[in-house]
């Protein structure tokens, strides 16, 4: 029996959020440190796996399969494709640095408040490692019911991080923002379990065509695709369509999508800024994952019917998204707006059901990721310092604090793809698949870069050059932690801006066999005859 390296890289976070919980209230840098302990331990065996995935390989390796129910055809079931083990690098990668990045976020506040009761600081890095453990076990997952429980398992833990631990940087005032944080954390909950819900009928629904067609229902993702490609299982129309849209509404739910986006910018918005990484840089792309592994794969001829549709959702959520972090006044909230029209462009990848599109839209995920996590990470730091995060308290902070400045412009840089950074080559990939099928909304769609420039540049000027505003004289510059957050981040940005082939070519056999799925090949260009 082969190691079974996947169980054991989502079962590492698992163990160590127990680990850490557990250490004595006292003894909270212990508890820190056992946390970043095991999350790098997890990002040594997601190394590893991404080192043995052989991308000219079998679609999905490293696979476990044991029986669990077999009564209801449960099974734990495990592989990765190359998309899949690219995000588990990614969440594994991004980890040690929302540890570090949060490393004071939980500790006590008893010489600012005595009477204030204590932060739990083992429970908030032990959530952190349990939504890492939720996360890559739903890359993993190659059982549809499997990948269901850890759909929604992970949305507990997060509702703890976001309600329990808030930003302190709060312009309202403590009671205030406590309803704040609190109104964020049920509508995430109550918008994604909606969504779970829905998807939990569709996946009952798919078991009983299973079990009508085959004379034993199944969950196995591998086990439908053979069957569907053998012509023994035969989903009608109808009923394709309808499970179609619960499996979507979930995804686009988690993604999002707009119009089912407005629970992220509360929750970015009241969460400290590591929690607003772990979930735009990692919960949310489970979602877009899902669109990718079961929508197109599962309902090849319903993912093609609702492409219309869905691009041009995408599309809107591409441009409002843009609008709406023009016009913001809070930093993350900008950030957040940002995140929904980044997700517009992975959304149109997806579907524009071109090589280029889905190749863009993978890599978008990775590169979204790093460069997010880098702006958000360093806004953090920012706000941390001055104790707000509204953007007319800031101004002239690259004169006191220029590393700090220079960091946070290249993290804004990559945040509007600029050409040279990470994001550049995926948002590009995307608009040249989309245009080559839907050159209209190909078109359309590069408003939203216009407009990065825009809300971008504009955040810039406003925080960071200018006259020196009250409350900034004094501001410290980063320090070697945070150094040690930052410059590993946007060594990324850079190396991947310039070189993308080592992960485009992991990506690209899996883009390859999905479109096979959905039965699509690149539109052949139209070139005019020759006279």
């Amino acid at each position: 029996m082969s190691f079974p390296l996947l169980t054991v890289t989502a079962a590492v976070p698992a163990v160590g959020a127990v680990v850490t919980a557990a250490v004595p209230a006292a003894k909270r840098s212990a508890a820190k440190y056992t946390a970043l302990l095991f999350s790098v331990a997890t990002l040594v065996l997601a190394i590893v796996a991404l080192v043995r995935f052989d991308p000219d390989g079998d679609r999905y390796q490293l696979t476990e399969s044991h029986a669990w129910i077999k009564d209801f055809g449960l099974r734990y079931d495990l592989g990765v494709d190359g998309i899949g083990v690219t995000l588990v690098a990614l969440t594994a990668l991004l980890i040690p640095f929302v540890m570090l990045a949060g490393w004071h976020d939980a500790d006590p506040l008893e010489d600012v408040n005595p009477n204030r009761r204590w932060r739990p600081t083992q429970g908030f890095f032990a959530l952190i490692l349990l939504v890492e453990a939720m996360v890559v076990l739903s890359f993993e997952a190659t059982d549809v019911f499997l990948f269901y429980i850890f759909f929604e398992a992970m949305l507990i833990p997060m509702y703890f991080l976001i309600g329990g631990f808030g930003d302190r940087a709060h312009a309202a005032g403590e009671e205030e923002a406590a309803r704040q944080r609190s109104y964020a954390a049920v509508k995430f909950l109550l918008y994604n379990l909606a969504g779970g819900l829905i998807m939990l009928a569709a996946v009952i629904g798919l078991y009983a065509v299973t079990a009508k067609q085959l004379g034993q229902g199944t969950f196995s993702l591998q086990e439908i695709l053979a069957a569907r490609g053998s012509g023994k299982l035969h989903i009608e129309t109808s009923t394709e369509r309808w499970l179609f849209l619960g499996f979507f509404f979930a995804f686009a739910v988690k993604a999002p999508l707009w119009p089912l986006h407005t629970w992220l910018p509360n929750a970015m918005g009241e969460s400290t800024a590591p929690v607003a990484v772990l979930i735009t840089a990692v919960v949310d792309k489970v979602g877009t994952f899902a669109m990718l592994r079961y929508c197109l794969q599962l309902f090849p001829e319903a993912s093609k019917w609702a492409t219309p549709t869905i691009l041009v959702l995408a599309l809107i959520g591409v441009i409002y998204g843009a609008l709406l972090a023009v016009g913001q006044r809070d930093i993350k909230r900008l950030i957040a707006y940002a995140s929904i029209s980044h997700f517009g462009f992975i959304i149109l990848g997806i579907f524009a059901m071109t090589s280029q599109g889905q190749s863009g839209a993978a890599l978008y995920m990775i590169n979204h990721g790093i460069s997010t996590a880098a702006l958000m990470l360093v806004a953090g730091f920012l706000i941390t310092r001055r104790g707000s995060r509204l953007i007319a308290d800031f101004g002239g902070v690259q004169k006191v604090a220029p590393v700090l400045a220079g960091t946070f412009l290249i993290g804004g840089l990559a945040t509007l793809s600029l050409p040279g950074l990470a994001p550049f080559v995926s948002e590009f990939l995307v608009l040249v698949g989309t245009f080559t099928r839907y050159p209209v909304i190909g078109i359309v769609a590069t408003l939203g870069i216009v407009l990065a420039a825009l809300y971008v540049l504009v955040l810039y000027q406003r925080t960071m050059t200018g006259p020196v505003k009250a409350g900034i004289e004094g501001m410290s510059d980063l320090k070697v932690r945070e150094l040690v957050v930052v410059a590993p981040l946007i060594a990324l940005l850079l190396f991947l801006g310039v070189y993308p082939k080592p992960v485009t070519d992991i990506l690209n056999p899996s883009v390859k066999h999905t479109l096979s799925d959905v039965h699509k090949t690149d539109p052949k260009p139209a070139l005019e005859a020759k006279k």
